[in-house]
């Protein structure tokens, strides 16, 4: 597999960026100039206690937040300027995005969960293309079940194959275990890993687990909305050494 983390242009590269949320007790500062360059093909997991802005990171990633202040370039793409359907036309063409909760359509089958963006983007061949990830991610069995029919991994599977179904240049997963038991969970990661490397994609990944975010050769490390550390994983470390 080609290593796209040569390359010389970051696929997200985030400008002094803040973000400014308002509640009822007044103005809440959720990111405090946080800059940060993720190369193409990285594996980069974000982690820190709740409330230290990870999560909100990932959204401005994805063009589901805005930023108050500073620039978000996402795939060449400057996501400030851009209007909600501009924004969509990025996520469907350079973002997949897998949540906690599966964010399934209750009353779509996985076929058609999975062939949904598919045919946001036009494409003629949605279904065809959506029997094949779901192939990939060992869900042929599934294709005519609706969420509620399946187990929580089963539904993180469909997840994880409607946001590959693209091919997006970028996966965005955000505690992408944390619904399901730790032998399901370990699954899923691995499954995750395994599609992120055949794809070549750039894996971001929002994690309070540490076994996890030792499994990506990157991990950035926030609290209080600031990025307090970034570096290679102990595990990358080790490998590296090995190597020498």
């Amino acid at each position: 597999m080609p290593d796209r983390s040569s390359n010389t242009s970051p696929i997200v590269r985030l400008e002094a960026v803040g973000l400014t949320l308002t509640s009822r007790a007044g103005p809440v500062e959720i990111l405090k100039d946080v800059s940060l360059a993720i190369a193409p093909g990285e594996a980069v997991a974000i982690v820190g206690p709740s409330g230290s802005g990870k999560t909100s990171l990932l959204m401005l990633m994805a063009g589901l937040e805005r930023a108050t202040r500073g620039r978000v370039v996402v795939a060449g793409h400057d996501l400030q300027p851009l209007s909600e359907d501009a924004l969509a036309k990025v996520r469907g063409a350079e973002i997949g995005i897998v949540f906690q909760s599966f964010h399934l359509v209750p009353t779509m089958t996985a076929l058609e969960n999975v062939a949904l963006p598919l045919e946001f983007a036009g494409r003629s061949d949605a279904e065809n293309v959506a029997r094949d990830v779901l192939a990939e991610v060992g869900l042929s069995h599934r294709l005519t079940h609706y969420p509620a029919e399946m187990s929580g991994g089963e539904q993180q599977r469909v997840a994880i194959a409607r946001a590959l179904a693209t091919q997006p240049k970028l996966l965005l997963a955000d505690e992408p275990t944390g619904n399901l038991d730790g032998r399901t969970g370990q699954t899923i990661v691995e499954l995750l890993f395994e599609l992120q490397r055949r794809h070549s994609a750039t894996l971001v990944l929002v994690t309070h687990d540490t076994e996890l975010a030792r499994l990506c050769r990157r991990v950035v490390r926030m609290a209080d909305g600031e990025i307090v550390e970034d570096g290679a994983s102990p595990t990358a470390q080790s490998v590296q050494g090995a190597g020498r």
